[in-house]
Formats: structure tokens, C-alpha cells, sequence
């Protein structure tokens, strides 16, 4: 499947918010794949359906593709993720495929465990921590058409890339 182009900000759905997903379809199916080809030639952590155009509440995120010392859990598609629990929060520095000029010093949880579906339809829930934790929260945000520098509380912590 192609790689789809990323919406950059201020495109307005970016601030859409996400339909969820009744149905497991074909379309779905070719959707997915579209997302996660994105996600692979974008050299990126973590993309939303929203990201390329896709009103759905899905996402694709994969840490291993980043020169980190965490593990997690591979290649994760999620179909309506929620947050179920988290734990205390930190400040990370974040950006965004739709957002490339910019980092921001951001409040996430450490911890959190997300309930969702799987690609095929199957219930899951996924336990992560530290870059996983901090993907899944800025994903699932997108979802709900919130951007990262929404969740910044000063603008000292907006940082110009380069």
C-alpha cells in the first residue's frame, strides 16, 4: 500500500475529532496499511489516522524503529485506544510528524495502560512506559483533535527546531 502525505498544522483535521471505528472492513483494512507505510517511510515513533486524513480512531506506533534503549512492543495498531490507567506525571520533550519545525516540553504520564482493539477486531489491552507511554498519550490525543503544544503550559517550553 502507499505511503500517504502527512498533514502539516494548521490544517483544520488535525483538530477534528476521531469517529470510532462500528466496522472491520476491507476499507479499514487498506486504511491500516496505508497508516502504518506512512508511519514506516516518515522515520517516525507514532502516527494517527487523523495525521493522513483518516477520520478514525486509530493509530500505529512502533518504538524499535528509533535508536533507544527501550524496548516495547513492536509494531502496535490500535482501533479506539483508551487510557485506562496512568501514573505520575513528567516532562518530556515531544514532536510531531504535523508539527516538524517544533519540540515541546510536555506533562505525560510515565505509565499508562491503553485498552483498544487490534487490527483484526480483537480486544487488547497494552502496558507501556517511558517513550511507548509517552507516544500512546500524544496519539490517542490526536484522536481528539488535540496537538502537543496544546498540553504546553509556557511558551518558553516551545521550542523552534534547528
Amino acid at each position: 500500500m502507499p505511503a500517504r502525505e502527512v498533514i502539516l498544522y494548521p490544517d483544520p483535521a488535525l483538530r477534528e475529532v476521531s469517529k470510532e471505528v462500528a466496522y472491520f472492513d476491507k476499507t479499514l483494512a487498506r486504511e491500516i496499511d496505508d497508516l502504518v507505510d506512512t508511519l514506516r517511510a516518515s522515520h517516525g515513533v507514532a502516527i494517527a489516522a487523523p495525521q493522513v486524513g483518516i477520520i478514525k480512531r486509530v493509530i500505529a506506533l512502533d518504538i524499535t524503529a528509533r535508536n533507544t534503549k527501550e524496548t516495547g512492543h513492536g509494531l502496535l495498531v490500535l482501533v479506539n485506544p483508551v487510557i485506562s490507567e496512568s501514573s505520575q506525571n513528567k516532562t518530556v520533550r515531544e514532536g510531531c510528524l504535523s508539527i516538524p519545525d517544533y519540540l515541546a516540553n510536555v506533562k505525560r504520564a510515565k505509565k499508562v495502560t491503553v485498552d483498544a482493539l487490534n487490527q483484526s477486531g480483537k480486544a487488547v489491552t497494552v502496558h507501556a512506559r517511558g517513550l511507548e507511554a509517552v507516544a500512546l498519550q500524544h496519539e490517542i490525543d490526536h484522536l481528539d483533535g488535540i496537538l502537543f503544544f496544546d498540553r504546553v503550559t509556557s511558551v518558553r517550553d516551545l521550542l523552534r527546531r534547528g
